[in-house]
């Protein structure tokens, strides 16, 4: 707790994304301590404290909350720094919703394409790589074309569609450019039918309590095509797809042990 008295909350992150939550939590009475490596993002304006810290050094991150004595941790919209926050509250006996190793799995998309192939949910083809040798020795397993991303990037960046073999080495070298560990996923492309769409779910104890499902709709001139453009809600998915989708996300949070959290 902070001198007087207040639990302190730590956010890793500081952009724009984390004012509603800085704004609650004070209302709530907690100290706010923002940490990344960029002083000039603006919720460190916002916040009670601030610490120069890359959110990706889990270590550095654990080693601060210790000395400040935190009581609770979250990298909200923030998610480079998600794993390092599960990490933290792991280590040091923080609520969080999910295991490290649940998180880990969660937030690369190599070992979570993998994960779901091993408990038989439907999905592509799909293979992680750290080099563009075992990528191109693989060009025969896929049903091209083919997607190539970062396995730990977010709102698409580093994603391209590849059409023929050729082109895969601009792709890799595309992906590993927005990639924090080197490594990257090639899986198949497929085409939608009706609206692309994501869902916002939240847990309660390891049930699925609240699960939605937007429209996805995209630009095709946008410098990324496959960032979303705009959304819309409800879903004009039909109801009998929603709910296959909700029980097989339910049993993803069941498989892996999530708690209470939104996702």
């Amino acid at each position: 707790m902070s001198q007087s008295g207040q639990k302190k909350l730590m956010l890793l992150g500081g952009l724009r994304y984390l004012l509603p939550v800085i704004k609650a939590a004070h209302k709530n009475g907690y100290y706010v301590i923002t940490v990344d490596y960029i002083p000039d993002n603006i919720a460190h304006k916002y916040s009670d404290e601030y610490h120069n810290i890359s959110i990706l050094d889990k270590d550095a991150v654990l080693s601060l909350a210790k000395e400040l004595d935190i009581d609770g941790i979250m990298s909200f919209a923030v998610d480079p720094g998600v794993v390092t926050a599960a990490y933290v509250a792991e280590k040091i006996g923080l609520p969080f919703q999910g295991s490290y190793e649940a998180v880990s799995i969660l937030q690369d998309k190599a070992k979570f394409r993998k994960f779901l192939t091993e408990h038989n949910f439907n999905v592509p083809t799909a293979k992680g790589y750290n080099n563009k040798a075992d990528a191109l020795a693989d060009t025969a397993i896929f049903n091209w074309p083919v997607i190539v991303k970062p396995v730990d990037s977010a709102g698409s960046k580093g994603v391209s569609k590849v059409d023929t073999p050729e082109g895969l080495i601009d792709a890799i070298d595309y992906a590993l450019s927005e990639s924090h560990n080197g490594h990257f996923i090639i899986e198949d492309f497929l085409e939608k039918e009706g609206n692309s769409s994501d869902t916002d779910c939240f847990s309660i104890n390891g049930e699925l309590t609240f699960c939605s499902f937007s429209n996805q709709f995209f630009d095709p001139n946008a410098e990324n095509p496959y960032t979303p453009a705009a959304y819309s809600w409800p879903s004009t998915m039909p109801a009998n797809v929603q709910e296959e989708l909700r029980s097989e996300l339910q049993r993803l949070v069941t498989l892996l042990k999530l708690g209470t959290g939104i996702y």
